[in-house]
């Protein structure tokens, strides 16, 4: 009962639309009606500027974090931190507030991360900021360092270089994960082929898209 408490709390804490609540509340736009729709960190910035999307960015990566400690703050040492984790992610993504039409899961999945092993967090964040700076496109980022999330879980153990040793739920976690933001990317990637992805205006763009 505990467990399923937590659970429901997880995912009701996921479920918080950040953007969409700034949005409302303060600019008196509903970024579902702009931009990409999306209600997530890269839509904020694109539509509301940088003030709100450096706080949604903030509030959905904490939400993340904050999940993963709950057995912490409750004293439940038995109950698995990353399982929390992905209910709040798949709150984000799946929010019972707004019909189930959240986010990309990338904040929130980094949120969890940064919960659970930091430094392993901070690898993925700087590989973020490096694939962002040499394409410029935050998709393409998200992407990749998903994909590099899969295959650092399964190699640097072995290493014992960041992660000290194989964990069974994190390695489904990662998986699990990575393949929901992959999904939840498809219009991106379908963009990024045909050159019209949206760009960040920082870095090279190596891969010289150009939006229509």
């Amino acid at each position: 009962m505990k467990l399923l408490l937590l659970i429901i709390m997880a995912y009701l804490l996921g479920s918080i639309q950040t953007g969409l609540w700034i949005g409302q509340h303060f600019y008196h736009v509903n970024l579902r009606k702009y931009g990409s729709g999306n209600t997530g960190t890269t839509n904020t910035f694109r539509i509301l500027g940088f003030k709100a999307g450096i706080t949604t960015l903030a509030i959905d990566i904490l939400k993340g974090t904050l999940a993963t400690l709950l057995p912490v703050l409750f004293g439940l040492g038995s109950v698995p931190p990353l399982l929390l984790g992905f209910f709040a992610v798949l709150g984000h993504t799946f929010p019972i507030f707004v019909k189930f039409k959240g986010g990309k899961a990338v904040a929130t999945s980094a949120g969890v991360l940064l919960g659970y092993a930091p430094l392993y967090c901070l690898f993925l964040a700087v590989a973020f900021l490096i694939i962002l700076y040499l394409f410029s496109m935050i998709s393409l980022s998200s992407i990749i360092v998903s994909l590099l999330a899969v295959i650092t879980v399964l190699i640097f153990p072995a290493m014992h270089f960041l992660l000290a040793s194989y964990d069974i739920l994190l390695i489904v976690i990662i998986m699990s994960l990575a393949s929901l933001i992959i999904y939840r990317h498809k219009d991106n990637i379908d963009r990024i082929k045909k050159g019209q992805e949206n760009l960040v205006p920082w870095g090279l763009n190596l891969s010289k898209q150009k939006k229509k």
